[in-house]
């Protein structure tokens, strides 16, 4: 799965994500890991504690209020978009931006071309695109669109105030 880290091709990930069956045994003690958000809210003591970055994903169906607080502690986090119709991973974008998340945030599942300019507004700047959607020309969708008339995470001013 190629990933996009800044509108560039990475050919390394070093994170590991654990599935949702994952438990505290199974997690290693050192290296950078994302684990699910149930995994992290049940355990976040024991996760803080170990060496190396921790990262947490959802989806649209959590509740991430009790993470907000915790997004210090945290080097990565993505947020999964399990199928095209489903934008509410663009709405959990914007709410952990604005509560002061400076890691960072990744977009993984249904990632497709012609939303990536608008996940990069919303706050994405690492996006997992699947195998059988890249393209080299996939990078041409950032800036597309020159024109936006509402604020974003890439420029908070609304088109009134541009210019």
């Amino acid at each position: 799965m190629p990933l996009l880290i800044n509108r560039e091709v990475v050919a390394q990930d070093n994170w590991l994500f654990l599935d949702a069956e994952a438990t505290l045994e199974q997690v290693p003690q050192d290296g950078d890991i994302v684990v699910p958000l149930a995994l992290y809210l049940e355990n976040r003591d024991s996760l803080n504690g170990r060496s190396g970055g921790l990262g947490v994903q959802f989806n649209g169906d959590d509740n991430i209020e009790p993470l907000l607080a915790d997004l210090s502690s945290l080097a990565l986090v993505a947020i999964e978009f399990p199928v095209f119709r489903d934008g509410r991973g663009f709405s959990q974008a914007r709410l952990v931006r604005r509560a002061g998340f400076t890691g960072q945030l990744r977009a993984v599942g249904d990632v497709t071309r012609d939303r990536l300019d608008l996940m990069q507004r919303c706050g994405f700047d690492a996006l997992a695109v699947p195998e059988d959607r890249f393209k080299p020309e996939v990078l041409n969708a950032f800036g597309e669109v020159s024109v936006h008339y509402q604020a974003g995470a890439d420029d908070p001013r609304p088109i009134y105030r541009q210019g």
